[in-house]
């Protein structure tokens, strides 16, 4: 049975992803202590709602134990693509038992244990490691996220093309982090979800033809598909990736040009009890706040 879990401490509560979990939290009656390690990250933590602050190294596991005291859970999600995100995560884990987590949920992968993707291997040894700890943990295993459109939507918008560096047809499922986050919150605020591992997708798996008409009918406007090398596509998407890391990435993306990705709304549905977020809806947000984004930047004298 899971523990009243009243502070939460979560990695990665300054992100792209899990700085979505602190809303989902929070909707819950939950504090988030946010895990940081700069002034910037602190910033953006709060401003994703974090209550706390804890200065930590994941690398270090010293500076782990001061930064889990005094919370009840931990939310866990590596950094992307890092070389020794296994050993970070394998960090926290030792960290929570030490100091007697009630519950720890973990943010990995889908499919984990096709381990021939090296950011794949490394989440299976740190859900080994939850295995053998003793901890009510819980296993989230989201596929590829809606939220990484955001960096591309600009360029969607100005050059009427959705560009990725594999073929117009292969399928790759795909979900909205939030609902990740939100079930992240009911696996801390009830055991429903405990000692689970758990795929989590939106329903269909479409293929980027698919995704463009989705653009096209949003937009008004015709959006193509189309395919780049990956050399290419990594250089006009200025990843915030070392070589090592887009190195990784480049295995993924080979990957879903071998095999695709796909995968189906069932667990999701099941866990949150509702239908989850569309892709279709998560486009029309974009538009919207392109649109908006659009109005605020005119002068005055310029808007009816």
């Amino acid at each position: 049975m899971t523990a009243e879990i009243d502070t939460v401490l979560a990695v990665g509560a300054h992100g792209r992803f899990a700085g979505l979990v602190p809303p989902a939290l929070r909707a819950k009656g939950i504090k988030v202590r946010a895990l940081v390690r700069d002034d910037d990250a602190a910033a953006a933590a709060l401003a994703n709602g974090a209550a706390e602050l804890a200065r930590g190294d994941l690398r270090r596991p010293d500076t782990l134990l001061a930064a889990v005291r005094g919370v009840q859970g931990v939310f866990h999600i590596g950094p992307a693509f890092a070389p020794d995100e296994a050993e970070m995560g394998i960090n926290m884990v030792r960290a929570a038992r030490q100091e007697g987590v009630a519950k720890f949920v973990y943010s990995s992968v889908i499919q984990p244990t096709y381990a021939r993707l090296p950011n794949h291997a490394s989440k299976i040894a740190v859900e080994e490691a939850l295995f053998e700890s003793g901890l009510d943990y819980t296993i989230l295993r989201p596929t590829n996220v809606f939220q990484n459109l955001v960096a591309a939507w600009p360029a969607i918008v100005k050059t009427a093309t959705f560009a990725e560096p594999f073929r117009a047809t292969m399928r790759v499922a795909r979900v909205d982090y939030r609902d990740v986050a939100e079930a992240a919150a009911i696996a801390f605020s009830s055991n429903r979800l405990s000692y689970g591992a758990f795929d989590l997708c939106a329903d269909g798996s479409p293929n980027r033809d698919e995704i463009a008409a989705l653009m096209s009918d949003v937009l008004g406007r015709c959006i193509a598909a189309a395919e780049l090398n990956f050399d290419s596509w990594a250089a006009k998407a200025n990843l915030p990736y070392v070589p090592a890391q887009i190195e990784v990435l480049r295995q993924v993306h080979a990957h879903y040009a071998a095999h695709g990705a796909p995968g189906n709304g069932l667990v999701l549905r099941a866990i949150l009890g509702r239908e989850p977020r569309t892709l279709r809806a998560f486009i029309q947000e974009l538009a919207t706040e392109q649109s908006l984004a659009s109005l605020d930047s005119q002068p005055m004298t310029g808007r009816s």
